[in-house]
């Protein structure tokens, strides 16, 4: 597929593994970037093993590897190093995530890549940023789900702490490092300079979590775990219908409260003092939900749909991915789109995040092969076949 996005003429060397960097790197590849993805010659990213397999092809890669050229490089090497270096001369952005002082050991630390290339934007991207005592530490986006406050108000009100099955803490902070990198690059349209990008994993998840520091701060307030409750509105829960669906119910503003409620049957709870606030409707979730979840579990989930629709009430079904792959709206903004794959075939993967009207970007190939452009890349830097062949055999490639 050929497309056209903002970002092209952009290039950008991928050096990242698991999971924030690369998804950044593919952000950046969705709205025409060109992205190098540069792996180890015997160590691929591990998203290339990470969950199910067809055929002994990693399904994951698939889309984290997406609009990517793909080359092999041994980093630690002389020859690596040389040809990094060469390479970086050429990009825009590099995007890292080993731990503090790895490049910096190999002679790529950012004295070395300035010099090679004044106007490049380095982004790091580490557990826990790239100072202070726990810089060195090992650290996986489970351990930000932790500790930035995320699993401490996740899960029932007496029940354990709650971690997502998925990487919740990864992905807010590639969202955030493809942010950094616009921002950085927009800094270099003014002064002509590049700079470094520290993004610390735990701090995005934090901010996404709003106001608890100042909460805390100010009030001495900490927020417990609600379960599916919240503390700031009611009724806001999840309830089963009579067919057996679950359905996500939200009323966080006061007219959609008193139409849930006069849909189901109560409106004189409407005329209740505490029922005029969020926060009063929270302190009576319980009177709430028997009266919403009441209704609910007496309708099959369409029909609950059609009279919240009706009602210009919230309502949603808790989806799986069926749910999601079978979905009209889904269908009408092509949230799930079709790529074909030369070692797959066709696959349907999420789309990019966003449309743009002028310049839309799109999905051009799904992952390649480990090291599949290797040869192409270096070519193109002006590498010789003979200075191939020594790379290759330094152990560099």
């Amino acid at each position: 597929m050929t497309t056209t996005g903002p970002l092209e003429g952009l290039r950008v060397l991928d050096l990242a593994t698991l999971f924030a960097g690369p998804l950044a790197a593919t952000l950046l590849g969705d709205f025409g970037a060109e992205v190098v993805k540069v792996e180890h010659p015997g160590r691929p990213d591990p998203s290339r093993g990470h969950g199910p397999a067809k055929d002994g092809i990693g399904l994951w890669w698939k889309l984290l590897g997406r609009n990517k050229r793909t080359m092999t490089l041994d980093l630690s090497t002389a020859g690596g190093r040389d040809t990094l270096l060469r390479l970086a001369a050429t990009a825009d952005v590099v995007i890292e995530n080993f731990r503090p002082g790895t490049l910096e050991k190999w002679g790529l630390g950012w004295p070395e890549l300035s010099a090679a290339n004044p106007r490049l934007v380095l982004a790091r991207v580490t557990a826990f940023g790239q100072h202070g005592p726990y810089a060195h530490r090992p650290g996986f986006g489970t351990l930000a789900e932790a500790m930035s406050g995320f699993a401490a108000i996740t899960g029932e009100p007496e029940g354990p702490p709650t971690l997502p099955p998925f990487g919740l803490a990864d992905s807010i902070a590639a969202l955030t490092c493809a942010y950094a990198v616009m921002t950085a690059l927009a800094g270099r349209d003014r002064t002509g300079q590049g700079q470094v990008v520290d993004l610390a994993i735990v701090e995005p998840i934090l901010t996404v979590l709003g106001p608890h520091p100042l909460w805390y701060d100010q009030l001495g307030y900490v927020q417990p775990r609600t379960g599916n409750r919240s503390t700031n509105n009611a009724p806001r829960n999840t309830y089963r219908s009579a067919d057996g669906r679950w359905l996500a119910v939200s009323t966080s503003a006061q007219s959609i409260a008193e139409r849930v409620m006069r849909l189901v049957g109560r409106p004189e709870l409407i005329a209740e003092p505490w029922f005029a606030t969020g926060a009063g409707r929270a302190g009576r979730a319980d009177v709430l939900d028997d009266a919403v979840g009441g209704w609910i579990a007496r309708h099959k989930a369409e029909e609950v749909v059609a009279a919240f629709e009706d009602a210009e009430a919230a309502v949603a079904q808790v989806y799986d991915v069926r749910d999601v792959i079978a979905d009209p709206q889904f269908a009408a903004l092509d949230t799930v789109t079709e790529v074909e794959d030369p070692e797959l075939g066709p696959l349907r993967m999420q789309n990019i995040l966003f449309r743009l009207s002028g310049t839309p970007g799109g999905i051009r190939w799904a992952g390649r092969p480990h090291g599949a452009d290797t040869e192409e890349v270096l070519t193109e830097l002006g590498l010789t076949g003979a200075e191939i062949t020594a790379l290759r055999t330094e152990g560099a490639l």
